[in-house]
């Protein structure tokens, strides 16, 4: 996703949960500050499918759920208020049980796009880190067919996972292949180029 304009006013946290719920497109709520979002492109909508839906079959029955692009995570640093859109997030807090968005995820993807992967990378990072609960946070790079993980047991240190290989995600107990994540996405590139 991609900031299109921003609020010129300050918006207070409720304010801004009460007009996301009437509205007819995403914001961001950044300190106060109300971003619209863009849409994304069908590649980034398939990875993120792909991925949501590996991890919710794998899920069932299980105390941890997967989320998709519509459910926002919340975060507190201070006195400043976050609310931003993960394209996949799992919960596994039972006691985090806000209808609109999670305070608790242990897991948090990205798929990097040209126009947020600077803001994925430093700035979704940085503010994420400051969940107790978050154990993993991984980009997807469309382009490069690349997964990052960045793992809290690791002191936040990045693991690049590229070609045929599985991407272990413990702390949920599940797991995921770069073959599922991108299932579709060269044939989806090989029709655009048509």
């Amino acid at each position: 996703m991609t900031a299109l304009a921003k609020i010129d006013f300050w918006v207070s946290p409720e304010d801004y949960l009460t007009g996301e719920v009437e509205a007819l497109s995403r914001h961001e709520y950044l300190g106060g500050e109300v971003y619209a979002m863009a849409g994304t492109t069908r590649l980034h909508n398939l990875i993120a499918l792909n991925t949501a839906s590996s991890l919710t079959n794998q899920l069932r029955g299980k105390t941890c759920q997967a989320y998709m692009a519509d459910v926002k995570v919340k975060v507190e640093i201070a006195r400043d208020t976050y609310f931003y859109y993960p394209d996949v997030m799992v919960g596994c807090d039972p006691a985090d049980n806000n209808p609109l968005f999670l305070t608790r995820p242990s897991v948090i993807m990205e798929v990097l796009s040209p126009g947020t992967e600077r803001i994925d990378r430093r700035e979704k990072f940085f503010i994420f880190q400051r969940l107790d609960s978050l154990q993993l946070y991984i980009l997807i790079d469309p382009i490069n067919r690349e997964v990052t993980v960045h793992a809290k047991a690791d002191e936040w240190g990045a693991t690049v996972h590229s070609g045929a290989t599985t991407i272990d995600l413990a702390c949920i107990g599940c797991s995921l292949t770069t073959a599922e994540i991108f299932e579709g996405a060269d044939e989806m590139a090989s029709n655009s180029a048509a």
